[in-house]
Order: C-alpha cells, then structure tokens, then sequence
C-alpha cells in the first residue's frame, strides 16, 4: 500500500493504539508491539526478507520489528539505565534534596515550576532530552517534596523545557545536523541566537500549559504527596546530615560537561587524539558511567556503601517497564519507516511549498507525529527542503537560519506513543498512558505553536 490510503491506515492505527491503552487498559507494550505488527502488514511490508528488481533486499516484518527493538536499546537502553542508578543514589544520600534546596535559592521558592523549566532547558543544550530527564528527576522529585506544587505541573515543565533546546539549540545533534543540511553550518552563532530568542514563546506557552494542567491531572505522586504526614524537614532530616552542594552537584554536572565537551569537540572538527578522547568521553553511556562513579563516591562519603547492590537491584526494577516501552516505540517508529509514507510525503513536497515558512514546520510536524524521534524528523525534513529553499524564498542566511527554527518547532509537535521520550516521561513523571497524552502530548504540541508563532514574527523582520 501507498500514497493517501497508507495516510489514513496510518491515522486509524495511531486510533486503535490509543484506545486499546487508555480505553480498554491494555498494556501499552502490548498495545504498540501488536498495532506495530498490524500497521506493517497492512502497509505491505514482507512476511520475510525478500528482493526487490533492483536486488537489494527487503526486510521482513519479523526483522523489521527486531530491529526497532533493539535500536531503540542500543540508542538509550544504558543511558535510562545509568541516569536511573544516578537518581536512586541521589535520593539515598539525600543529595536530590541538597540540590532542590540549591535550586531554590537561586530562582526563589515561590517559582519552582519556572525554576524547573529553566533548569531543563540550559540542560538539555548538549544533553539529550531523554538523558536530561533522567538526570535531573530526582531534582524534580525533591522539590516537589520540597514545595508541595503539583507533580504534573513540574514534570510538564522539566520536559518542555529541556524539549525546546533540545530542537532548537545547537550542539545538540538535530538542529546542527539541520543546520549542516541547510547550508547554515558556518552561521552557528546565528542559528543558536535564533534558537535561544525561538525558545522563549515556546517556554511561556509550555508553562503557562503545565500550572494549567497541573490542577486538573493528578498523578501517583501527587497522590502520594497529599497523603504524606512526613514535612520536608522530617523527610530531610530521615538522611542526618545531607551532603555539601558539590558533592551533590558532581554525578550531575559531570556527565553534563562531558557530553558538552565531545558536542564542542565535533562543532570546533577537532582531530588527532584530542578529538578521540573528547569524543569517547562525551558519549551519553560514558559521560553517564563517569557520574555513577561520582554517585558512588557519594555514596561512600555517605557510609552507605553497603547498600549499593541493593540500590542497583532495585533501579533494574523500576527501569524494566519503561525500558520495554519505550523499546516498543521504537519498534512502531522502525515499522513507519520501513514504508513509503515518507516517500510520499516527499513526493508530494512542491503542493505543500505554497505556504512558505509554515512548510518546513508542516512537515517535520507530519514526520515527528509519524515516526516518533525528532532527531530524524529534523534530519529528514532539512534534507527535503533544501532544494526548495529559494522556490520558498528562504535562502538569504538569517531566513535559512529560520527554516532550521521552523523545522524545530515542527519536530516537537507531537510526542506521543511512538516517541521514546513520552514514555520516559509519563513514566518517571508516575502518570498513566492517557495522562499523558493530556499533558505530555499537549504540552508539545502548545510548545510547538507557540515556537513556530516566534519564527512567523521573526520572519516578518529578518530578511
């Protein structure tokens, strides 16, 4: 199957998907891993490998499906893992709540849902969305402890905020990449500006959504909260003394600069040695084991040492589901692209070029709903608007720097069930399936209209 009819097989499956785990609570990797083998043999993907006319070979849906499994584990499998161990030790050694109680002061108690967004969002400028969540939840978790604002309210802020750099501001490997693809890659500096000015309608639209939200939608925590009879002194006070702030701060802030530095090591095209070593330590499943060790340390300097298979034992636990999950996205994201959807969408690009800056913006959007990752939303739809740029009449610099924008703004718009960061979301966030769809969903798709809002004035002016 093809063209229009793979469009509208595609919108039923996303239906189907949707209501087999909020209406009829059927579990979501069993949900996505069947909706996923369903949407494959229907958009005609082969039963086994077989060979086309030109004698290449085509996947069957067996290998399809393997391959999106274990993709999606060999992308962030270790780094959900690492980041998870990393927080459990926090929470130990009451870490989280030194740095809760930092982060506090510096933006004021009254803002936590402010402070939490602008954390994320300086974060995730050489992290990767998905590692910055896990790294910075059990500083969420504390201050909610700490401030008893809504759980809802502060995970929709961490994420959107981390999710707004994450598109927009380079180093962070889809923006550049698209930059790179546009002929922007000598305009950076402009490109991260741009991203940075972009952010902020994004970010207002992104909180003012999560205090919203955060009054209507209740999760585990949240529940877990109200009927708390422990203060956040008590809780504090559970741990003895809590760690200085730098001792606090190191398993965070460590794999942070690493992965900054392997992301300045490739922007700056160092080479030799130099590069290699940057590289090799900027790796998420490096810079992560480099700050599991400084958990470690802290752990000791704790005297809780002792407890530390117990802590790993019980992190597997928890990450288990969510690793599961989040490997049936990528199984749905794999199946999608192993049909001609994309194809048909580039085929059919000059119908959609009437509408100017809105085009790449429509298009990523298409793709990130389609497919799941922003990353290959960006990629992908850089790579098909470059030859348009001046049919679209945005091939000056400071324009072409804007489409990098619109193209950003589109690949956040929507992350759902097919995008492994929903579900890293919705499920350290303690939220269910169909409330995340309520705030996690939505938020990015507020965040993605207000984004390409700012790109539609900024065009107006730049030239």
């Amino acid at each position: 199957m093809s063209g229009f009819g793979l469009i509208v097989v595609f919108i039923i499956t996303i239906v189907i998907m949707i209501l087999a785990i909020s209406k009829f609570k059927i579990h979501p990797f069993l949900s996505i891993m069947a909706v996923s083998l369903l949407f494959g043999l229907v958009a005609g993907i082969p039963l086994v490998n077989v060979q086309d006319a030109n004698g290449n070979t085509i996947q069957g849906i067996a290998n399809v499906i393997g391959a999106g499994f274990s993709g999606t584990f060999t992308s962030i499998g270790i780094v959900i893992i690492l980041g998870a161990l990393i927080g459990t030790i926090l929470e130990a050694t009451g870490a989280a709540f030194k740095l809760a109680d930092l982060v506090i002061k510096l933006v004021g108690s009254k803002r936590p849902v402010l402070a939490v967004q602008l954390m994320g969002w300086v974060v995730s400028i050489p992290v990767f969305c998905d590692s910055g969540f896990v790294i910075l939840d059990p500083i969420r978790k504390a201050l909610v402890k700490r401030t008893k604002v809504s759980s809802v309210a502060m995970t929709v802020a961490l994420s959107t905020g981390l999710y707004a750099s994450h598109v927009f501001i380079p180093p962070t490997p889809g923006p550049i990449a698209a930059a790179n693809t546009l002929g922007a890659g000598n305009n950076l500096l402009l490109v991260m500006g741009l991203g940075a000015l972009v952010s902020i309608p994004a970010l207002i639209g992104a909180i003012l959504y999560a205090r919203y939200i955060g009054g209507k939608v209740k999760s585990s925590e949240d529940i877990d909260i109200d009927g708390a009879t422990k203060s956040y002194e008590e809780l504090v006070a559970a741990y003895g003394k809590l760690p200085n702030g730098c001792i606090s701060l190191a398993p965070i802030i460590v794999p942070i600069l690493l992965m900054a530095l392997g992301s300045i090591a490739s922007m700056a095209k160092w080479t030799g040695f130099l590069f290699q070593i940057c590289s090799f330590l900027g790796t998420p499943i490096i810079a992560l084991a480099a700050g599991v060790l400084f958990a470690i340390w802290q752990l000791g300097t704790a005297k809780k040492l002792d407890r530390f298979y117990e802590i790993t034992n019980e992190t597997l636990k928890v990450v288990g589901p969510i690793l599961f999950i989040t490997a049936a996205g990528g199984v749905l994201g794999r199946v999608i692209a192993s049909t001609s959807i994309v194809r048909f969408i580039t085929e059919n690009s000059q119908t959609l070029a009437v509408v100017g800056i809105f085009f790449p913006f429509i298009l990523s959007a298409i793709l990130k709903t389609a497919q799941g990752s922003s990353t290959v939303a960006l990629t992908t739809t850089a790579g098909i608007v470059a030859p348009l740029l001046g049919v679209l009449g945005l091939d000056s610099p400071a324009r072409t720097a804007l489409t990098v924008m619109a193209i950003g703004a589109g690949a956040m718009t929507v992350s759902h069930a097919n995008d492994s960061y929903f579900w890293v979301v919705t499920n350290f966030g303690g939220m269910t399936p169909e409330q995340g769809y309520k705030t996690q969903t939505t938020a990015t798709l507020i965040e993605g209209i207000c984004g390409m809002v700012g790109v539609f004035i900024l065009s107006l002016i730049l030239r």
